[in-house]
């Protein structure tokens, strides 16, 4: 779907205008980011990431940027309302990412494709292509799914456990370098006190879960839903009888996963195999 556009010229959509802002603000001042960056703080990579709609930035950051652009609240207000819109995602989407938002434990088994919460912006981007995204609409897809990685980064971040089919390992990326970056952005996740990597090598066969990703979402009343997908659509299951039978085709799924030191050395083994691009 089409961006909004106002009669100013200026994206409607919460996530774009702040970036919008952001590109605004600093080009008025002919500001580098590492002129930036020495003016306000933090790292210049932070702030060309949000640029980018890689990274929407934390309200610390967004609130120093406000002080020294003389923006009252401005960017601050923009950034709650791009943090909370839930329409930069696809409408079939909506109802659960409200419940992703009110989990405190996630369980996540990947059939094909890394989960959106691990994904790099590289991986999203390309993975997106494949579907048919260009252009604005990809841009805008590519930011909403890298932003949700914030959601794995906060305090107070749900428990997270993904178990991923080794097929999912063997899938790179076009560019080695980015497929390179995919897999240690993988490990650092890993290293998280809230995140859990798992492998379910090839060598298992075939199980209940063979073609179908899942994710299942636990939230404080100790309720369980799924979301279950295939590369062309989704289903969110609330029927807590069904939701029992997923759950226990998942579990016997981890019962064949290798341990979570055993996985981490197996991405590690993965990394040190993958290509590189060759120097010049």
């Amino acid at each position: 779907m089409p961006q909004r556009r106002a009669t100013t010229g200026r994206s409607q959509e919460p996530r774009a205008r702040f970036i919008e802002e952001l590109r605004l603000l600093r080009d008025e001042r002919q500001l580098t980011f590492r002129a930036l960056a020495a003016q306000v703080g933090w790292d210049p990579t932070l702030f060309s990431k949000m640029e980018k709609g890689q990274s929407l930035g934390g309200p610390e950051t967004v609130a120093a940027l406000d002080t020294f652009y003389g923006t009252g609240d401005k960017l601050l207000t923009l950034w709650e309302l791009a943090k909370a819109d839930p329409t930069q995602f696809k409408e079939r989407y909506w109802q659960y990412m409200s419940l992703e938002a009110r989990a405190v434990s996630m369980w996540h088994y990947a059939a094909s494709n890394l989960p959106g919460v691990l994904q790099t912006s590289e991986y999203a981007a390309e993975l997106l292509q494949q579907g048919g995204l260009s252009g604005a609409e990809l841009e805008s897809q590519v930011a909403a799914r890298t932003g949700r990685r914030e959601l794995l980064l906060a305090d107070g971040a749900p428990h997270f456990r993904t178990i991923l089919s080794e097929t999912v390992l063997h899938s790179p990326l076009r560019d080695p370098d980015a497929w390179r970056a995919q897999l240690s952005h993988l490990l650092a996740m890993g290293e998280r006190s809230n995140v859990i990597v798992q492998v379910l090598p090839l060598s298992a066969g075939l199980h209940a879960l063979t073609n179908t990703d899942a994710m299942f979402l636990r939230d404080a009343e100790g309720r369980t839903f799924a979301w279950v997908e295939t590369g062309y659509s989704g289903e969110l299951v609330q029927e807590p009888t069904a939701v029992e039978v997923l759950q226990f085709r998942y579990d016997r799924v981890r019962d064949l996963a290798l341990s979570p030191d055993e996985s981490r050395e197996f991405i590690k083994r993965m990394l040190e195999e993958a290509p590189c691009e060759p120097s010049i």
